[in-house]
């Protein structure tokens, strides 16, 4: 079995670009666990199918194939979907439809096929406590609610769109209450997980930081 790193942490605390430049510095595989969700609420969504239909969310499970390329793009059954999975409508409502036990089931199951025989480094928000609970490295990466918001308000700018503050930091509360509240894999630390908070630091401070992390904690491992 490979290297296991897990980096789980809320919306917002910079897990996917510090997941890549970690990826690519230590030659690790990048495993994005929330596009995985993603693809499912996305599809949900081109398919018009309902939360509590369960059926037919049980159909397009069965049937799904997500792949994640090396490059950075998204395909769920053979479409790019890279763009189309981070629209605001399925950031909306890929919340809930991961607390659906039938498709933290199926995920999981994915995601850990993803691993097999490879190092991998995964990010999400259950990977040290569900996914891989053994895994080599944990790191809960954090950030507070309101850098999180001028982070996301930053990134939506860069691409053209202007949001308000006090709405995405409220959309930011409130998930991060539904991530932490739900009943199945709720969003939390692993009890053996390193804390990291990036408040107060630069993405390669944060990617510095944690490379240092696996490095000492995989000194032994072949």
């Amino acid at each position: 079995m490979g290297i296991i790193v897990a980096i789980d942490g809320p919306a917002g605390s910079g897990k996917g670009t510090v997941t890549k430049k970690i990826s690519n510095a230590l030659g690790l595989v990048s495993i994005d666990t929330g596009a995985t969700y993603r693809c499912v609420a996305l599809n949900m969504l081109q398919r018009n199918v309902k939360l509590n239909e369960e059926e037919k969310i049980k159909q397009i499970l069965e049937n799904i194939n997500i792949d994640l390329k090396p490059d950075g793009k998204i395909f769920l059954n053979g479409d790019d979907v890279t763009d189309k999975i981070r629209t605001p409508e399925v950031s909306e409502f890929v919340s809930q439809v991961s607390t659906l036990k039938i498709v933290r089931d199926r995920m999981v199951e994915i995601q850990r096929k993803m691993s097999v025989g490879k190092n991998v480094i995964m990010e999400g928000r259950d990977i040290g406590t569900v996914v891989f609970p053994n895994a080599n490295v944990k790191i809960y990466l954090d950030a507070s609610p309101e850098v999180r918001a001028e982070r996301r308000m930053k990134q939506m700018a860069e691409k053209g769109t202007k949001l308000d503050y006090e709405q995405v930091l409220k959309e930011i509360i409130e998930r991060d209450t539904r991530d932490s509240n739900r009943a199945i894999a709720p969003l939390k630390q692993a009890d053996d997980a390193i804390y990291v908070d990036s408040s107060k630091m630069t993405i390669d401070e944060v990617t510095n930081k944690i490379i240092e992390i696996i490095k000492f904690a995989t000194r032994d491992v072949d």
